[in-house]
């Protein structure tokens, strides 16, 4: 492929191009950090690395902006890592393939990191070009977001002294993001009792595949089907019928996206054999008809298993992992009475991981009020406690609340309308971005977030619209010329 920058004629796409050649996945952020850092070094740029690899470049503001407020451009350095389970791809050291098809850009079946990539690129793009009309600015690029926001919770006051935040961490051109949803991490463990293996069983792979998945925030409300769910019918409506013992279980990978395959290993009766082709294909042809409009790739495979197993959970572990799984709180709680359409609290089960002592249940629970919040993580406590599990949270953030006056705001919308010549629309979203932890860093602040078409993020079919993002940045160098008091 040609590089984008010569393919689009623009500079931002060279930069998103380079860091796409650096991995960066959450954790795994040193070699990007340290990328951004000699950027702004090389240019001659004040910098700063904190400890948490967040980063901070500032540019003095150009001629005649020198008394305009400091504005802060606000993104993270890290990606969501998914792929397709016959993809060969280690996020930990290769570089991200990108493929334009049309106005797209794509990865090879992965996550494309358009998610927060285009911040980097946009940023970089103004502090190397000196003919950009700006205040002064202080470009804070976070670490961490993806896997618990780490980076925003480890922000210095100290380092930052801008008032103003156009944060690039949005999908959707035309929409102005001006509140988001607050989050927190649970994970509920089940200790595994293994068992010898009976002599008189035989051992069987269920494969749940095929799903869309999707961003676990703003895809939520889609109704599109989530593996580890599904998995968990699937075993409820076997037990039900015939004795089943589990070898393992696993499913998803990211907690922050809609789980889209699910494995199981599974131990029965070799009488039973007829019986579990069976149960299969009844809740295989059931969910297809559920989700036909949905996720209509849906796909369930049962295979025999090759491999030699000498252990397996007890009847008791078994019960308790299979009832846990299948009344696990998923998907939407509550919508808004406020704002129509948008969902108000929320929970996806990630995560299923068989460790050799336990199994985890890896969630995220999502809500723009506290108190939903709370009581969403109650009753997930307290369904793990009664099967005799362990529960614990970790990684909680606050949300971002919609200010009732903003000059950021008012300035955004009247730049959108005289550029487009029609309204941009405010929104609310029911995802977690990192505006409401900032605010509790850095003290009041005026925020406002935006950002270019970026389709199915967390998810192997990401894309991002060249055009959006070429004009998203034309918007975004219009709204710094014209903040100046």
């Amino acid at each position: 492929m040609k590089s984008l920058e010569n393919i689009t004629g623009k500079r931002i796409f060279y930069h998103f191009e380079e860091i796409s050649k650096i991995p960066r996945g959450s954790g795994n952020e040193k070699q990007i950090s340290d990328y951004l850092l000699n950027f702004g070094k090389k240019l001659g740029l004040e910098c700063i690395q904190d400890g948490a690899l967040n980063v901070i470049i500032k540019k003095p503001a150009s001629k005649g902006y020198e008394k305009a407020p400091i504005v802060i451009i606000q993104g993270h350095m890290d990606m969501v890592c998914e792929k397709n389970s016959e993809k060969i791809h280690n996020f930990m050291k290769d570089q991200i393939k990108l493929i334009v098809k049309g106005d797209y850009i794509y990865a090879d079946k992965t996550t494309l990191g358009g998610d927060d990539g285009i911040a980097l690129a946009y940023a970089m793009a103004i502090l190397e070009d000196n003919t950009i009309e700006h205040p002064a600015l202080e470009v804070l690029i976070t670490s961490d977001e993806e896997a618990g926001m780490s980076g925003a919770m480890a922000v210095q006051p100290h380092y930052i002294n801008g008032k103003i935040v156009l944060n690039i961490d949005s999908e959707e051109e035309g929409k102005l993001l001006v509140s988001c949803a607050g989050g927190i991490r649970t994970k509920s463990t089940i200790p595994i009792e293994w068992l010898d293996k009976k002599e008189s069983t035989k051992e069987y792979t269920l494969v749940i595949k095929g799903l869309k998945g999707g961003h676990s925030g703003m895809d939520i409300n889609l109704g599109r089907g989530n593996s580890n769910k599904l998995m968990g019918r699937l075993l409820k409506e076997i037990t039900n019928e015939i004795k089943l013992n589990l070898v393992s279980l696993n499913g998803g990978s990211k907690n922050n996206a809609i789980p889209r395959e699910a494995t199981a290993i599974v131990s029965i009766n070799c009488a039973d054999e007829k019986k579990l082709i069976d149960l299969k294909t009844k809740v295989c042809e059931n969910l297809k008809k559920e989700f036909s409009k949905k996720d209509s790739d849906l796909r369930i495979y049962l295979l025999e298993y090759e491999n030699s197993v000498e252990k397996v959970f007890s009847d008791d572990t078994t019960t308790k992992v299979v009832n846990l799984l299948y009344m696990y709180p998923n998907g939407v709680n509550t919508v808004s009475s406020e704002i129509e359409g948008l969902t108000e609290s929320s929970t996806n089960l990630g995560v299923l991981i068989t460790n050799e002592n336990d199994i985890e249940f890896d969630s995220v629970v999502r809500s723009s009020v506290f108190s939903l919040r709370e009581e969403i993580v109650e009753r997930n406590k307290c369904i793990t406690e009664l099967l005799g599990g362990i529960f614990v949270t970790n990684a909680g953030y606050p949300s971002w609340p919609y200010k009732t006056h903003s000059k950021i705001r008012h300035l955004c919308k009247e730049v959108y309308s005289k550029m487009y010549g029609k309204e941009p629309e405010i929104i609310a979203i029911h995802a977690g971005i990192e505006c409401g932890l900032l605010e509790e860093k850095l003290g009041d602040l005026d925020m406002i977030s935006f950002g270019p078409n970026i389709i199915d993020i967390h998810t192997p079919n990401e894309h991002m619209s060249i055009s959006s993002a070429s004009r998203c940045f034309e918007y975004l160098l219009e709204v710094l010329k014209q903040i100046r008091d």
